[in-house]
C-alpha cells in the first residue's frame, strides 16, 4: 500500500515538473517575458535619450536667440542683413587637381 501511495505522489510530482517547465505560464514563458522586458528596457532608453535631446533644443529654441538664429541659417539659408555667404566646395576625393594648364593643349 505504501509503495502505491509513493508511486502516485512520484508521478504527480513528475507531472507537476513537466507543468511547470513546459506548460502555460510556466518556466519557459517566464524566460520569455525576461527577454522582452529586457529588450523593451534597451529601447525604452534609446526613446528616452532621444526624448531629452529634443527636450534640451526644445529648451534652447525658446530662451536663446543663438540658437534660433543657428537653426534659420543651417535650415532655412538665412543671412543678417549685410552679411555675405561664402561657399567653399571641395574636390570630390578621385577628383585630379587641376592648376590651370590643360595637359594636352601643345605647350610644354
Amino acid at each position: 500500500m505504501l509503495r502505491y501511495v509513493l508511486l502516485v505522489l512520484l508521478i504527480l510530482l513528475i507531472a507537476l515538473q513537466v507543468r511547470l517547465w513546459t506548460g502555460h505560464g510556466g518556466m519557459r514563458d517566464v524566460w520569455r517575458l525576461r527577454e522582452r522586458v529586457s529588450e523593451q528596457k534597451a529601447e525604452n532608453a534609446k526613446l528616452k535619450a532621444r526624448n531629452d535631446t529634443l527636450a534640451a533644443e526644445v529648451d534652447d529654441l525658446k530662451h536663446g536667440d543663438e540658437a534660433v538664429e543657428e537653426r534659420a541659417r543651417a535650415e532655412l539659408g538665412l543671412l543678417k542683413p549685410g552679411e555675405t555667404f561664402y561657399q567653399v566646395v571641395e574636390p570630390a576625393p578621385g577628383e585630379a587637381k587641376t592648376d590651370g594648364k590643360d595637359a594636352g593643349d601643345g605647350q610644354h
